[in-house]
């Protein structure tokens, strides 16, 4: 299925850029704290792939390689996520087979330091709305299309960088979250504008906060004329929710 358009605004879709980094060709760069991805190329080029950042990917310093990949991987909570988040995992204890329910998504490359697992992961996902933010859970995800792509042109072996926050600052330059949690220059004219944006939203749900107690009045006031109690006054049906799960360091692949 296609990313859904309203994932892919400006800075949230994948495309070739000119690179200023000293990475060789065929390096993967991860920058946590901008929330990108490079796999540099040849001639001063990379391209550019928005990610989300869970807090495991967040914990993860230095540099490594891929170790190993997966098509439509295997996914398994640990025990200790169960145990802390049954509302979330407990439905998921024995696995999950690859698909498009799969929280790793498409595609994984599983990272190795010291010929061992390092327990960070590089995968696709199963909530393209993620992409491009901060998330409870998780390494670093891409959308499923860019994580096929980056899949497809990459051998293991490939070597890993994992940016430090000073090197991402000289590189990508101060970024800060806008109003929608998106990730921006942090510019005066973004500062400005997030202000606005704050100011509008609140103004916005005030606006909706009145409306769900009129509808609230509303629905009493039809109970009480039908003699129907209000602990028993039905309540319009609400659109079903989806669970979107995330992986943890020490989750089984």
């Amino acid at each position: 299925q296609p990313v859904p358009v309203q994932y892919l605004y400006e800075g949230n879709r994948r495309e070739v850029v000119a690179y200023a980094g000293s990475e060789a060709p065929g390096t993967i760069v991860v920058d946590t704290h901008a929330r990108k991805l490079y796999l540099v190329e040849e001639g001063g080029m990379a391209t550019r792939y928005p990610i989300a950042v869970g807090r495991e990917g967040l914990s993860f310093r230095g540099n490594g390689v891929i170790g190993r990949k997966a098509e439509w991987p295997y996914w398994q909570p640990t025990a200790n996520m169960v145990r802390t988040r049954p509302d979330l995992y407990a439905a998921y204890a024995a696995g999950l087979p690859g698909g498009l329910e799969n929280p790793l998504g498409a595609r994984a490359l599983y990272l190795y330091r010291g010929g061992r697992d390092s327990m960070f992961r590089i995968h696709g996902t199963s909530d393209s709305a993620s992409i491009g933010h901060a998330t409870s859970a998780g390494c670093i995800r891409l959308f499923n299309q860019d994580i096929i792509d980056l899949y497809n042109k990459v051998p293991s072996g490939t070597f890993v960088k994992v940016r430090s926050e000073e090197e991402s600052l000289a590189l990508e330059g101060p970024m800060m979250e806008s109003a929608f949690g998106h990730l921006v220059p942090a510019t005066p004219e973004n500062i400005a504008q997030k202000e606005k944006d704050l100011i509008a939203i609140e103004k916005q749900a005030a606006k909706d906060r009145v409306a769900a107690e009129r509808a609230e009045t509303k629905r009493l006031a039809a109970c009480e004329r039908r003699g129907i109690a209000p602990d028993d006054c039905p309540r319009p049906e609400l659109p079903g929710s989806v669970v979107t799960v995330g992986t943890s360091e020490t989750s089984t692949f």
